[in-house]
Parts: structure tokens; sequence; C-alpha cells
């Protein structure tokens, strides 16, 4: 008598985890980790510098023209501190969104031909990106040391206990808006095209280029109501000790992040049932 170690079946929970697979997957899902960090820059002549040249870039345009031109207030921190603290927050979750946005466009060959958990795949890509995330945020600490003489008041009881925290946010927003766009995009491909509109101009609703403090008053609450604004200004507030930190929007900004990663979660397993036959 054959024992089989699973069954496929197509009647199974919406919200069932399958943290089985996921680790008897663990050595595909690395190998997805791996492969998603160095397809990226392969065959680039910079290769792996492009991760520091692209947030070098865009903080000395952003403050050269929102900094110097505009002269947007940064209440008091360095300018390429400010951007660049709101930059690699913004690129962490933009990069898990989009990415994991596109995974049954980018996977129909595999998915297709093989099985295995396809949760794998948008859980390595954050993970992918969080590498990226880490190596900017050693960027960031370099750029901290050339403006040692501020006072930043760091603290390493508030790093050790809220980043981690901030991160899975920006992580569970990203990946949770993802699937639920992935899943849309299977019958309305225009989605792609808006979508990666619509990332550039959101970015104008967070904090990354202004604080809190100085948005308008009639656009303030509809700056407040982008989850990644709680987001940035705590991040900003755990490095710098500058930012509106406040306990109830971080707090409402994770129910949020966990109730769209869900959401995304449920469709995903879902759609992933059928997907191949629709696309």
């Amino acid at each position: 008598m054959i024992k089989f170690d699973w069954t496929i079946t197509s009647k199974e929970s919406l919200l069932k985890l399958k943290l089985g697979e996921l680790k008897k997957y663990r050595h595909l899902f690395f190998q997805l980790v791996y492969r998603d960090l160095i397809a990226t820059y392969k065959q680039t002549i910079l290769g792996p510098t492009w991760l520091i040249i692209h947030p070098i870039i865009t903080t000395f345009i952003f403050t050269l023209v929102f900094g110097k031109i505009i002269k947007i207030s940064t209440e008091g921190l360095p300018q390429p501190l400010f951007f660049l603290s709101g930059i690699i927050c913004w690129n962490y979750f933009s990069e898990c969104f989009s990415r994991t946005s596109t995974v049954f466009k980018d996977n129909t060959n595999v998915f297709g031909k093989i099985y295995f958990p396809r949760i794998i795949v948008p859980i390595s890509l954050s993970i992918s990106m969080f590498v990226r995330f880490l190596i900017h945020l050693i960027l960031l600490s370099i750029v901290m040391t050339m403006y040692r003489d501020h006072p930043f008041h760091y603290s390493f009881f508030k790093v050790i206990s809220i980043l981690p925290l901030l991160v899975l946010m920006m992580a569970m927003l990203g990946v949770g808006f993802g699937l639920i766009v992935a899943c849309l995009t299977i019958k309305y491909r225009d989605l792609n095209f808006v979508i990666a509109f619509g990332l550039q101009l959101t970015m104008y609703t967070t904090t990354v280029i202004f604080p809190l403090s100085s948005a308008p008053m009639n656009f303030k609450n509809f700056v407040q109501a982008n989850p990644m604004t709680a987001v940035i200004e705590a991040f900003r507030y755990v490095l710098f000790d500058s930012g509106s930190f406040s306990v109830a929007s971080i707090l409402s900004s994770l129910i949020f992040s966990i109730l769209i990663f869900s959401i995304g979660f449920i469709i995903f397993n879902r759609v992933e049932r059928t997907f191949i036959d629709n696309i």
C-alpha cells in the first residue's frame, strides 16, 4: 500500500496556513530568495552596487528639490537623513507590493508544471526585499555618522522594541496589497499599469518628503489615513527621536496591516487553485 505524505484537494480551508508543507519546502524557499537576490543584478555593469546608488541618487534629488528649492521643513533633522529614512521605508513597502502583484504572471511556467505551496513565492520576495532593506539601513547608519554632532537621542531599547514591528508592518502591507492585486490582475490586466503609476503618486501622500506636522490642516487627515505615514513617522522617531509618534496611530496601522495581509492571503488561497486556467 502506497503511503502519501500529503493529499492535494480543492476543498481545503481558505485559512489553512500549510505550515507543514512550508517546512518541507524550506530548501526551495531559500533558493527562491537567493535567485531573486542574484537575478535582479545579473548581467549589469555595476551589479549590486545599484542597491546603494539608487537611494543615494534619490536622496540627492529630494534634498535638492524639496529641501533647497522648495524648502520643506524637516523639523531640524538634517535633510539627507530625513529624506533617506523615508525613501528606504517606502522602497521596502513598494517593492514588496509591486513584486508580489505580478507573482502569477512572473511564475506562470513554474506554477503550471509542478506543485509546491504557492505562498512560498510572495514570502520569499518579501525576504529578499528585506535583505535589501538591511543594506539600506547600513547606508543610513553611515550617513548618520556624517552628522554625529547632531543630537539624535538614540535609544537602543526603542530600536529593538519598535523597529522589528515597523519592518513587519511594511512587509504585511506590501505583500497583502500585492496578493490582492495579483489575484485581480488575472482577469483585469490594466491594473498592472494603474498600480505602477499609483504607487508613485501615493508616495506623495505619505511623510516621505515632508513631516506630518507641516502638512496643511485640510490635508493632514488624508495623510494620516495612509498606514505608511504612521510607519515612517515611527521609524524616524526610533532612529532620530523625531517625527509625530503615536501609539494609537501605530496600533491602528498594525491592525490595518494584519487585516490587509489576511484578506490577501485568503484571496490568494482561493485563486491559486484555478488561476492557471484563466491567465
